[in-house]
């Protein structure tokens, strides 16, 4: 084959394949990266498989919790998580928690929990990504009156192994009740490193 079309053969795929890459690309819409400049406290995590497998050797072999955690994350792809806390009610728009939440849609994405509470002023949403039939990604969106959080999970995890993720990596705690035939998650203020 003649480096011509080589290259065009290179050019025909990467034009085909790049709205499949660019569904897959997460990224805070402007509006949302825009909170950090309001906030009183701002986290963000940014890990990939081999900085979370460096990142994992802190954790205590003597903790079980961090035990299940360190082993987690080996077959991890990335984490990112990003975290806005504010001194006021209402410091960020339900628009900018919805322009964060329209990324994430069929086909790639389902959403599998719902939860809102004008009681509490408390919202959380969480997606699975499926492929082949098992769980490629997680993303969780907690909406609370004062903070704000987003956390992305790629690889293979399940649920009942996202509660032992809560705590490490800048990921909220989240508790779980597994018994039940409807698992409830609900995330922990302040439990995260």
């Amino acid at each position: 084959m003649s480096s011509v079309n080589r290259k065009s053969v290179l050019l025909v795929f990467l034009l085909l394949a790049s709205p499949i890459l660019r569904a897959q690309e997460i990224k805070l819409p402007a509006e949302v990266e825009k909170l950090s400049a309001t906030a009183k406290e701002t986290v963000e995590v940014k890990m990939d498989g081999p900085m979370l497998r460096w990142a994992s050797k802190f954790l205590s072999a003597e903790d079980p919790d961090e035990q299940k955690a360190a082993k987690l994350v080996q077959n991890l792809k990335s984490i990112y998580v990003r975290n806005f806390e504010f001194d006021k009610d209402s410091a960020y728009s339900s628009a900018e928690v919805e322009a964060l939440r329209s990324q994430f849609g069929p086909p790639i994405w389902s959403r599998v929990v719902g939860v809102r509470s004008e009681r509490d002023g408390e919202n959380v949403d969480v997606y699975f990504k499926l492929e082949n039939e098992k769980m490629a990604g997680i993303i969780i969106i907690a909406a609370e009156r004062r903070e704000l959080t987003f956390v992305n999970i790629v690889g293979p995890i399940e649920v009942d192994q996202l509660a032992d993720l809560g705590g490490e990596f800048g990921i909220p705690k989240l508790k779980t009740k597994p018994s039940s035939s409807n698992p409830v998650a609900k995330v922990e203020k302040g439990d995260h490193k």
